[in-house]
């Protein structure tokens, strides 16, 4: 039952676990370019989408260990999205995870390259695991991430974003982009745990549903803790979606009903686990943490 589950407990444990795989996929040397990609890397932070990887397979009946390298390899993806989105001519953003960015830690050059080698290791580390899973099933993921960060996924999400900059939007052009920009790599993260920890069709399906609905809860509850979030909390600045008219939920429907739409999103994520038996319960604490999250 969820009263029973530790949700922090099982954080901190994943977390551990994410960390000291990245430290062996990752090994520190005297590099620059090691440096500034573990400075990235290693920052913190929530750890979501490797989490989530993580606990689709556990949901499906595998184990943490059987998909932590692939875990690892989509934090490297989301971590190259960042460093490159907090550049001067992107998001141009001084803090993250309660750090400098790269291109302040470093230089610009410098955060431009460590997100390029994040995104190469990331695919290097997922063909090195070809001999730990059926290769219809690797290859499978290998398509859904590459897909999901590439031209039609986050990179598409991320144009739109810098393109609609002091534009008035819709709710339909707004979820368009929190869907590429945010949602894609989200969905493809469950749904590669799912995958690789052998989930049956009708799992899969959920999983997609579930996945779909926490990636846009997600980023509405960044657009809510934008607006009133905590900077010493976030790690980053908030008031910069306003700054840069950017148009975001809060801003179009207004924050009450903001709230109440990530909301729904919850719950139709929460029921598309109904299929599920408690080995899902750490997917249904993630969709919880979301709508209550500080940072």
């Amino acid at each position: 039952m969820m009263s029973m589950f530790d949700f922090n407990s099982y954080l901190v444990a994943r977390n551990r676990e994410i960390n000291e795989r990245i430290d062996v996929l990752l090994k520190p040397d005297s590099s620059r370019i090691v440096s500034a990609m573990r400075y990235s890397l290693t920052a913190g932070g929530k750890r979501a989408r490797p989490v989530l990887c993580i606990g689709a397979a556990e949901s499906v009946g595998a184990e943490a260990k059987d998909v932590l390298t692939v875990a690892c390899a989509i934090e490297m993806i989301h971590t190259y999205s960042l460093i490159h989105d907090d550049l001067p001519a992107m998001d141009d953003d001084d803090l993250r995870r309660g750090k400098p960015t790269c291109h302040v830690a470093y230089d610009e050059a410098s955060a431009i390259l460590a997100g390029d080698a994040l995104l190469t290791l990331a695919f290097q580390v997922l063909s090195s695991a070809a001999s730990e899973y059926p290769p219809s099933r690797l290859l499978e993921v290998i398509y859904l991430l590459s897909h999901a960060a590439g031209y039609k996924g986050m990179v598409e999400g991320q144009m739109r974003d810098i393109a609609s900059e002091g534009i008035s939007l819709d709710i339909d052009a707004i979820e368009q982009i929190h869907a590429l920009k945010t949602g894609a790599l989200i969905q493809a993260s469950v749904l590669s745990g799912a995958i690789l920890g052998g989930g049956n069709a009708e799992q899969i399906e959920q999983l997609k549903i579930y996945g779909k609905n926490i990636g846009l809860a997600f980023q509405v509850t960044d657009d809510i803790l934008n607006v009133e979030g905590d900077p010493a909390l976030l790690g980053k600045a908030v008031g910069s979606d306003e700054n840069r008219k950017k148009s975001t939920y809060p801003s179009i429907m207004g924050m009450e009903a903001s709230k109440q739409f990530a909301r729904k999103l919850i719950d139709n994520a929460l029921e598309s686990l109904s299929i599920f038996d408690n080995k899902a319960e750490p997917l249904r604490a993630v969709a919880r943490y979301i709508i209550y999250r500080k940072r």
